[in-house]
């Protein structure tokens, strides 16, 4: 998706709220005002990464609120595997409370109120829009011999793991594999996250080389690249997956709540509104 002018000074904003150096914004406006048209809001928040080490140092501000995150909805991930396990469809069920897991986004959200995460995680489960995806997704399902999961955030991967859980219950012949960031990059999970909440007992974990806040095909590692290549079924979370992965030419589900105006002016839905569409070549 192309960085629209209020986008730019949102990610400006950002920056400008980690520092007021007049040298270290100079530079991040010079990497937004020569954005080519084809760069997404990822790719320049990886390219902010480079200006950020150079005046601040190397940080890593999210490694507490990632293992905060992991912890709070690990702590209740008994009583909501529960919840999906005594519901008419537990993997419809999984899927929309993995999807309400994408609300902790410390990228596109200024802050993250654990109240109306609670909020809407209680509404989850009521939810009945995106049949005919949901129907489709089945439907690809029951072929395919690979499945390829691609995370977003901390916290929201313990809930990505519940859904696992019933998509391997309903399909137990396909092959489970998860793609993670290859390094720290705000509150993404990375190999250690989804060491740390279980995901690999269920699924391959595979991260993709960088610390880039998305998923940007080029500049993948060739493990990567063969994952999505190979895989029958493609399911892409939260929206910087969809910013850098949508109209690239490839077969993919995509789960997330639009939580900026970029995607509620997009899909012409309120704030919070969750969002799964299918996207084919």
């Amino acid at each position: 998706m192309r960085v629209i002018e209020s986008c730019a000074e949102c990610l400006y904003g950002k920056q400008r709220n980690i520092s007021d150096d007049p040298d270290f914004l100079s530079e991040i406006k010079e990497i937004i005002d020569s954005r080519k048209e084809g760069d997404t809001a990822p790719y320049l928040i990886w390219k902010f990464s480079a200006v950020q080490e150079k005046y601040l140092g190397k940080r890593q501000p999210f490694r507490e609120i990632k293992k905060r995150y992991n912890d709070l909805v690990l702590s209740m991930e008994e009583g909501i595997r529960q919840k999906i396990e005594s519901s008419p469809d537990p993997l419809h069920t999984a899927l929309l409370y993995a999807r309400a897991g994408n609300y902790i986004d410390f990228g596109a959200m200024d802050t993250v109120d654990e109240e109306e995460f609670f909020s809407l995680l209680d509404e989850a489960s009521s939810a009945d829009r995106d049949q005919e995806t949901y129907g489709s997704f089945l439907k690809q399902c029951e072929t395919a011999d690979r499945f390829l999961l691609i995370t977003d955030n901390c916290g929201e991967i313990v809930l990505d793991r519940l859904f696992l859980e019933q998509l391997k219950k309903r399909f137990p012949g396909m092959e489970l594999t998860v793609l993670v960031r290859g390094k720290e990059v705000l509150n993404d999970a990375t190999r250690e996250d989804a060491v740390y909440t279980g995901l690999e007992q269920i699924a391959e974990i595979i991260d993709n080389g960088e610390a880039i806040a998305g998923t940007i095909f080029e500049y993948l590692p060739d493990h990567a690249k063969k994952a999505i290549g190979e895989a029958d079924v493609i399911l892409s979370k939260g929206q910087a997956n969809y910013e850098s992965l949508c109209r690239q030419g490839w077969h993919i589900f995509y789960s997330f709540l639009c939580k900026c105006e970029l995607f509620t002016d997009r899909f012409n839905v309120p704030r919070l509104t969750g969002i799964f569409i299918e996207e084919r070549e």
